[in-house]
């Protein structure tokens, strides 16, 4: 078994608050481990959802469906889910068990697999350099490039085959923060500034 980048996640950070987790995973990375190959991203934007208080959550006033359900467990897991009938988010469960809330992973600069995540992109190889850092600039473009899919839904992040590393070289901030992206009818909940993104960075999704 070859040896994985970056240490094993330490499971006192699902112990920050939400926003705070957030934050922490900025630097961090997203490794999978699949069948066809290793593929490694550092996370450079997340988004926070908040419920049931959050009006943008899927567990918005205590929503407990099949989709949600990972949400009320505890943290560290994956949530998965399919959106506009074309991709997937990943996000990770945040706060104690009971406590619907979950962190969208938004974008990834790629650190390893390149050429497997550009296949699974659907792109040709070589890509020129611009190509390679926007190969998961988004959330959906990230759940392709990785391989996320639903079967991921309610995995374990500490220790599967998809699962989030310690970065050799931490992302020390401060991040930058704005308003969250897709979320038109939350009303007020629009306007809370709990996206947060490694500032600058060329991976970053639109709209950052």
């Amino acid at each position: 078994m070859s040896r994985l980048p970056g240490r094993r996640l330490d499971p006192a950070l699902l112990e920050l608050p939400t926003l705070e987790l957030a934050q922490a995973l900025l630097g961090m990375l997203l490794v999978h481990r699949a069948p066809e190959g290793l593929a490694v991203g550092r996370i450079v934007e997340t988004e926070a959802y908040q419920g049931p208080e959050d009006a943008a959550a899927h567990s918005h006033r205590g929503r407990r469906t099949a989709r949600t359900e990972v949400m009320f467990g505890p943290p560290g897991h994956a949530y998965v889910y399919f959106v506009y009938g074309m991709h997937f988010c990943c996000n990770v469960v945040a706060a104690p068990r009971g406590v619907p809330h979950a962190i969208l992973l938004r974008a990834l600069e790629p650190v390893a697999g390149l050429k497997l995540m550009a296949r699974r992109r659907g792109l040709g190889w070589p890509v020129s350099p611009r190509e390679a850092l926007r190969l998961a600039s988004g959330p959906g473009r990230l759940c392709a490039a990785m391989g996320i899919s639903r079967a991921h839904n309610g995995v374990s992040l500490l220790d599967s085959p998809l699962c989030l590393r310690h970065a050799a070289v931490p992302f020390t901030g401060p991040p930058a923060v704005g308003p969250r992206i897709g979320i038109d009818g939350s009303g007020e909940a629009r306007a809370y500034p709990w996206r947060l993104w490694i500032p600058g960075h060329p991976s970053v999704s639109r709209g950052a």
